[in-house]
Order: C-alpha cells, then structure tokens, then sequence
C-alpha cells in the first residue's frame, strides 16, 4: 500500500491528510477535523467523548473509524484515527451545533 501523506489548510488550521492509492481514497485525521469545526481546547477529549456517544447510540462510523500512523505535533509517527470523505461527513452532521 502506497501513502502519500499531506497537510491541508482549513480555515488557517492543520489538517493531516492521507492518500491511499491502492483504495484511491482520502483519509483524513478526526481529531484535526474535529479541532477545526468545534475550536475545542482539547480536540482529541472532545473526539474521545463524541465518539463514545456515537457508539452508544449504535452509529458505525464511529466504530469503522481506521487507525494510520500520522505525523504528531512532536514530529513522530502516532496512530490517529482517520476517515473517508463520507465517514468524516456523518461524523461532521453529528458535531451539535
């Protein structure tokens, strides 16, 4: 499998990208999705609960949300969870307004 990692700006914010090749899709890093839509202090508690709740209710784009290796704040390699344009956009309708 072939990635190309990227950084997209959203809004002047970071949002750590990846493309697969061998399943041509985008994936993009929750957290920085969740980070720059709800200006939380803490994307990742926000990501953490929110997705706690989705389980809960039985919603599987939570629970089919990948796992890469991206690159951290630090500069290392951390797993985050990632994904596609249409699991970010369920994700996206279920942020409260």
């Amino acid at each position: 499998m072939t990635q190309k990692h990227a950084i997209q700006l959203f809004e002047e914010k970071k949002v750590r990208t990846v493309w697969d090749d061998k399943q041509e899709k985008w994936y993009f890093s929750v957290v920085d999705v969740v980070g720059v839509l709800t200006e939380s202090d803490n994307p990742r508690k926000y990501w953490s609960v929110l997705k706690t709740r989705l389980k809960k209710e039985g919603n599987e784009t939570a629970t089919n949300c990948s796992r890469l290796k991206m690159q951290a704040e630090d500069g290392k390699q951390r797993l985050t969870d990632v994904a596609n344009v249409e699991q970010i956009f369920r994700i996206i309708q279920s942020i409260p307004q």
